[in-house]
This record gives C-alpha cells, sequence and structure tokens, in this order.
C-alpha cells in the first residue's frame, strides 16, 4: 500500500510538472514576438492609438506608442536609432530632417489646422481673429516652437501677421505641446489657446471647449505624413499600419477624431 501510495504521489508530481510546461509553452506561444515602436506627436495619439489595436489583432503584435512634442520625438529616435514609425504634427518635420538619415517612405494620411480654442460657450465673447492674442484682457498660451508642431505652426502664423513676438509679451504660459494647452484652458488658467483644432474633439476635451474656425488663407491646412523609419525591423507591420491610416476605414478614425481627410474635408463630426 505504501508503495502504491508513493508510486501514485510521484505520477501525481510529473503529471502537474507537465501540464506546468504545457501551459508554459502555451502562454508563450500566445505572446507577441513581434514590437513595433511608433513615435507619434501627442495631437494624433488618439486616432493612433485605435489603429493600433486593430493591427495588434490582425497581426499578433505589440504596438507602443512614444508620444511628445515633434520635435523631442525626433531628437529620441535619432539618439536610440530604434523605432518603425515616426508620425509628426507637420510635413514640416519630415522636410527638415530628411537629409539626416532616418526617414525613409511616407504615406498621407490627411490634413490638421491652427484654430482659436476658447472654454464651452465662449463665455468671454472672444472673436475669431488672431488679434485678440495680443489682448491684455485675455489670458492667452501658445505652444513652444522648439519642441512641438503646434509651437512652430503659431510661429509661422503669428510672424507672418507680425504679431508673434507680442503674442510672446502677452502670453501667461508657453507651452510645450497642445495637451498641456488643452488643460491650462480646461482648468480655466488661460482664456484662449491657439491650437490644433482636431484636439477639441478628443474624448477628454469634446463638450468642455469651442474652436474659433481661422480663414484659411491666415491658418493653411497642414499635411499629416506617417514616415518609415531607416532603422525600422518590422518593416511589413510598419508598412501594413500604414496603409490602413491611408485607407477608407484609417480615413474614418482621423476624421472621427476632428481631423480633416486626404481632400481636406471634415467628415464624421458631429457638433461638440
Amino acid at each position: 500500500m505504501k508503495k502504491s501510495c508513493i508510486t501514485l504521489f510521484v505520477l501525481a508530481i510529473i503529471l502537474s510538472l507537465f501540464v506546468a510546461c504545457s501551459r508554459e509553452k502555451e502562454t508563450a506561444m500566445e505572446l507577441p514576438t513581434k514590437n513595433v515602436l511608433i513615435y507619434c506627436g501627442i495631437t494624433m495619439v488618439h486616432p493612433i492609438q485605435e489603429i493600433a489595436d486593430i493591427i495588434e489583432k490582425q497581426y499578433k503584435c505589440k504596438v507602443t506608442i512614444l508620444q511628445g512634442g515633434s520635435e523631442d520625438i525626433y531628437q529620441s529616435l535619432k539618439m536610440s536609432k530604434k523605432g518603425d514609425l515616426y508620425f509628426p504634427g507637420s510635413e514640416l518635420y519630415r522636410i527638415k530632417h530628411f537629409d539626416e538619415g532616418m526617414l525613409s517612405d511616407y504615406i498621407y494620411v490627411g490634413y490638421n489646422q491652427m484654430a482659436l480654442l476658447v472654454a464651452k460657450g465662449n463665455p468671454k465673447n472672444i472673436k475669431a481673429d488672431i488679434n485678440c492674442l495680443i489682448n491684455p484682457n485675455y489670458a492667452v498660451s501658445i505652444g513652444n516652437a522648439e519642441s512641438s508642431s503646434v509651437g512652430r505652426q503659431a510661429k509661422k502664423i503669428l510672424t507672418k501677421a507680425g504679431i508673434y513676438d507680442k503674442v510672446l509679451l502677452n502670453a501667461v504660459k508657453v507651452s510645450s505641446d497642445s495637451r498641456t494647452m488643452n488643460n491650462l484652458l480646461k482648468d480655466g488658467s488661460v482664456d484662449i489657446i491657439f491650437n490644433w483644432q482636431a484636439t477639441a474633439f478628443f474624448k477628454e476635451n469634446r463638450g468642455k471647449m469651442d474652436v474659433l474656425r481661422i480663414d484659411e488663407s491666415i491658418s493653411p491646412k497642414k499635411k499629416l505624413q506617417i514616415n518609415l523609419t531607416t532603422c525600422c525591423k518590422h518593416e511589413d507591420i510598419a508598412k501594413a499600419f500604414m496603409r490602413y491610416a491611408g485607407s477608407e476605414k484609417g480615413q474614418e478614425i482621423f476624421c472621427a477624431y476632428g481631423f480633416l481627410d486626404k481632400v481636406g474635408v471634415a467628415r464624421k463630426i458631429e457638433n461638440q
């Protein structure tokens, strides 16, 4: 009896070890074998995350999104030489950095456009005129031109209008990125911001701010391009991501977050 009990006990241990090893193998097989790294400007994170969820399921991979100001994330890419896609807030970053050898093919996915954003209901009755940014009666924030696409574009527009230096003097905060500006507006720290209009349609901002659109002759649409990097390790998945972003389904996702499609049309955008 004792020998039988010992034998059964040993068999039970062996069986449990076998089951444990099998589960470990199954778990290992289920884990993604490829990690795709995307450097993404903060303004585009929402649609990129939604597309990333789709690509992860289709290709059994993991998509990691490193977000920040367009210039800052480019410098991170350049320093690390690791990553598959670079998505800045303006095509100007591709033009500026292309000769440095980090950027390869690209796909055009639509437009963004600068606008004046104010608190919901526009309680101070601010006009859709960039000259309001120099009015000392308003607390103003614009983006940092050295770190972000939103700051760079603001500087370009306001310099052309001859008021950039005056706006800097009037601004209570020069913000590092679009998200920081939106948070300042929502918590009442400022009355008006000069930001990418798409950010007003993000879930966390919808219903909390109004868009004062500026004429395109003053605030032109800016092309959005996703760039393949020259250090890309997972080119098949990265290119599939690019194709999806530029497809009809991808365009619907971008437009749902307030961006303009490839022909410059805002589609499927509900009232804030």
